[in-house]
């Protein structure tokens, strides 16, 4: 009989991965669509893991040669790529050169794994079980990983000042005093500001499309939600500005109705 492990456990982890997509072959551009998209959002990533999908290049022979390129400016953005998407064998092989893991082959021996272990097994008797059968058996006892809970939500009671910056990780932030033009508030979940909102709104941070953002009285230089984002270069609807509101996404458009 063998002796009891307590010293580790295998368990089975199914880590989400921010895909990044890469549907065009000059560098330059990407990396200016990036910095227009993330300028204002310094903190919008921070270290989250991703995956670099290069499906959309596979008749693209300059895409192997450019994805270490493409690696390093994803981690300029606070991004940390760990896998790599691609149907191209010379694709596949430069990833693993930068050390990235071929994300298709491990989903699909993922994939096979998650449905052996959900057959019930009736192993024979101890005495009789080979020592490799064993190991087996051993592997396939997964412990589910349980999701983490939601954060508490956030609250502030003070004005924030130009310059300040506030992120509501993992949860929703309220706000109880001024955010004034120049500061900049953020919450994965929905952002409650029960006074004039002046500065940078980003509800939604890591691309919950089911927030929203409500403020007492909307002035807002930016507004976001899930990454769709409107700035003061094109004002607000009269109907809202300076009113109490709401916004929120419908499809792929930000909508901003006023309170009753």
């Amino acid at each position: 009989m063998r002796p009891k492990i307590t010293t580790f456990e295998i368990k089975n982890s199914d880590l989400p991965l921010i895909s990044f997509v890469v549907k065009s072959h000059d560098l330059s551009l990407i990396e200016k669509e990036l910095h227009s998209k993330l300028s204002d959002l310094p903190d919008f990533f921070s270290g989250e893991p991703a995956l670099i999908d290069l499906t959309h290049l596979d008749a693209d022979a300059s895409a192997a040669s450019s994805l270490g390129a493409i690696k390093d400016l994803l981690t300029s953005y606070h991004l940390h790529p760990l896998a790599i998407k691609s149907h191209q064998t010379q694709v596949i092989e430069r990833g693993r050169a930068l050390g990235l893991v071929e994300i298709s082959s491990f989903l699909s021996s993922h994939s096979q794994s998650s449905k052996e272990s959900k057959t019930p097994l009736e192993p024979p008797e101890p005495s009789s079980i080979p020592q490799e059968i064993e190991r087996v058996v051993e592997i396939r006892e997964i412990i589910k990983e349980v999701p983490a809970e939601k954060q508490p939500t956030m609250i502030i009671t003070k004005p924030l000042r130009s310059g300040q910056h506030v992120y509501a990780r993992g949860g929703d932030l309220i706000i109880l005093a001024m955010v004034n033009a120049g500061a900049e508030v953020m919450a994965d979940g929905n952002i409650h500001v029960y006074a004039p909102l002046r500065g940078k709104a980003i509800a939604g941070a890591k691309g919950d499309v089911g927030a929203r953002i409500f403020t007492s009285c909307l002035e807002a230089e930016l507004i976001s939600v899930a990454g769709i984002y409107r700035t003061s270069d094109t004002a607000l609807p009269k109907e809202v500005y300076g009113q109490s509101a709401q916004v929120l996404l419908e499809g792929d458009k930000l909508v901003m109705r006023k309170l009753d």
